[in-house]
């Protein structure tokens, strides 16, 4: 099993920050490797729901479903994957802090049936990916004219 964790604080507003990370349509913009991405259930997005994501991780393509595990606005957001060559449940949580939000992110992963093991050269590569996306995501949402037509 892989676990890599990572925050980063981004000076917008928490409502702003938690509704952006938590629509699965704005994944391509900020997650390196996601090609698409977007809700399969109607509605609004809460605890039940699922999402898609197409992507490719260390060169192989990968296509997940994922189910919202945990949803409290402002607070936390948690899924899981239903389908996809890793299990991976990811967690995002936000907090306030003056002047920014400071969002953590912390994943874990382990290989799905018939997949290879996920050994140290994959976690150096999925936690530097994660700080990279950190880096990408506080940018955008800084810059407000990027992040006005995006929410």
């Amino acid at each position: 099993m892989v676990r890599i964790a990572s925050s980063i604080d981004i000076h917008r507003p928490i409502a702003e920050v938690f509704d952006f990370i938590s629509s699965s349509a704005n994944d391509f913009t900020w997650q390196y490797g996601t090609l698409a991405s977007g809700r399969l259930s109607k509605g609004a997005p809460a605890r039940g729901a699922s999402f898609r994501s197409v992507g490719h991780l260390m060169g192989r393509r990968m296509v997940s479903t994922f189910e919202i595990t945990e949803y409290e606005r402002n607070r936390q957001y948690s899924f899981r994957s239903l389908t996809g060559p890793l299990v991976l449940h990811t967690r995002y949580t936000v907090k306030a802090t003056p002047g920014s939000t400071r969002i953590r992110i912390v994943t874990q992963a382990v290989p799905g049936k018939g997949s290879a093991s996920v050994g140290r050269g994959m976690e150096k590569y999925m936690q530097k990916e994660l700080k990279d996306n950190l880096t990408r995501l506080k940018t955008i949402l800084e810059d407000t004219r990027v992040a006005g037509r995006l929410m």
